[in-house]
This record gives C-alpha cells, sequence and structure tokens, in this order.
C-alpha cells in the first residue's frame, strides 16, 4: 500500500468518525420519511393524472355515442323522407364515429388497468409509509431516552469524580484540623510542664518583675542565713508556726535585753 493508498485511507477513516458524531439518527429518520412522503405524493398524482385522462376518455366516448346516435336518427328519418343520399352519408358517418369509439374505449381500458395499478401501488406505499412512521417516531423515542440515560450516567460520573475530589480535599482538611489541635495539646502540656513559658500569661515587664523576684528571694535567704548564725528563728519558720509567731518575738526580745 502506498503513502497516498494509506493517507485517503487515514483520511476517510476520520471522516466516518466525524460524520457518525456529527449525525443525528433522529434528523436521519425524518428526512427519509420526508422522502417517502414525497415519493407518495408522486404517485397520488400519478393517479390522479391517469384518473384525469380516464375521465377525458369517457367524455369522449359519451360525446361520440351521442353523435352516433343522432347520426343514426338522421338516417333513419332520410330513408322515411326517400333520401337514400342523405341516409348513407349519415351511416357514413356513423360508422366511422364507431371505428373512434371502439378506439376510446381500448384506450379507457388501458387507463383503468394503470389507474388500478397505481391505486394498488399507492395504498401499498401508503402502509410502508405509515409502518415506518410508526417505527421512526419508536426508534426516535428510544434514541431519546438512551440520550437522556447517558447524558444522566456522565452527569453522575462527573459528580462522583467531584465528590472525590471533594472528600479529597475534606480528608486534607480533617488531617490538618487534627494534627493543629494536637500542636495546639502538646503546646499547652509543655506550658503547664513549665518547659515552655506562657508568653500571654505576662506582660511586657515581665523581666523587670523576675528580676526582683530574684532579689527578693535572695535577700530572704541572706536573712534566714544571718538569723541562723545569730542563733535566731528563721523567718520561714516564724511565718509557720501561726499564732505562736507573737511568743518567738517575746522571747527573742527578751534574750536580746538579757545579753545588753
Amino acid at each position: 500500500m502506498g503513502i497516498w493508498q494509506r493517507f485517503s485511507l487515514i483520511f476517510r477513516s476520520k471522516a466516518n468518525k466525524a460524520l457518525d458524531r456529527a449525525e443525528d439518527p433522529r434528523e436521519t429518520l425524518d428526512y427519509s420519511y420526508q422522502r417517502q412522503l414525497d415519493l407518495l405524493a408522486k404517485v397520488r398524482r400519478g393517479v390522479a393524472d391517469v384518473a384525469t385522462s380516464r375521465k377525458r376518455v369517457e367524455l369522449q366516448i359519451n360525446q361520440l355515442e351521442q353523435q352516433s346516435t343522432k347520426l343514426q336518427d338522421q338516417a333513419q328519418k332520410a330513408i322515411t323522407m326517400d333520401r337514400e343520399d342523405l341516409a348513407r352519408e349519415a351511416l357514413t358517418r356513423k360508422s366511422g364515429l364507431t371505428a373512434q369509439i371502439a378506439d376510446l374505449k381500448t384506450q379507457l381500458g388501458q387507463l383503468q388497468a394503470e389507474e388500478e395499478k397505481l391505486v394498488l401501488a399507492q395504498q401499498r406505499l401508503q402502509a410502508k409509509v405509515e409502518s415506518f412512521r410508526t417505527r421512526k417516531e419508536t426508534i426516535k423515542a428510544t434514541y431519546t431516552a438512551a440520550e437522556a440515560q447517558t447524558r444522566i450516567n456522565e452527569a453522575m460520573s462527573g459528580i462522583g469524580d467531584e465528590l472525590g475530589d471533594v472528600g479529597q480535599a475534606i480528608q486534607r482538611a480533617e488531617d490538618k484540623t487534627a494534627q493543629m489541635q494536637a500542636r495546639a495539646g502538646a503546646i499547652d502540656e509543655l506550658i503547664a510542664s513549665g518547659a515552655l513559658d506562657d508568653v500571654t500569661a505576662t506582660s511586657g515587664g515581665d523581666d523587670i518583675a523576675r528580676e526582683l523576684d530574684a532579689l527578693s528571694s535572695r535577700a530572704d535567704v541572706e536573712a534566714e542565713l544571718a538569723a541562723l548564725k545569730g542563733g535566731g528563728t528563721p523567718a520561714s519558720a516564724q511565718l509557720e508556726a501561726g499564732e505562736d509567731g507573737g511568743d518567738i518575738l517575746a522571747v527573742e526580745k527578751k534574750s536580746e535585753g538579757e545579753q545588753a
């Protein structure tokens, strides 16, 4: 197979596919039905033409028969009046009319036979057209239903794909939400354990407050240490004594007075 033959084959195959996609069977069926109606109309016109011709021949035959009857009467009258010559002329004309009538009757028989054939053909064609119309409407309804079902299936398939994408997006959102919740919980645990300072619980002067607290703590330690060295009671012990703290202070003052 040459390159041009291959190219022609490919072109025809692609053209056939394009035609298949572009063709609507319903339009094709309607077009075929219209063509059949046109043919049926032509047959009907043919039947009407033959019937018209037959009717015209019948009228001619009737006219000639009337003339033939008139000539017969004239011939009879001429014989009565002893005019044999006129009777012979009338009979001669009548003989010519009789031949014409015979020819017309032969033609009439042919027209009648042709008309009967055309009427029978018209009836058969009309029955076929009606049968085709019923089948056409059935096929069109079936095709329309199949087309609608196909569109529904395609729509459902598209919705399924879209829902799949939405489901994936929802899953990702849920995963991110769970991850952020886990992270927030971990931060709360770190803050609660002291491993991580809670920035939101402090103000802008936190550094100064912490330094003052540290100095106060050191001062307390030094005071308690000095009290221990002097044999006194640490301030922390005094606070723990509660209501007895006043007695302890009185004893300490008495001891200081004796030493003085």
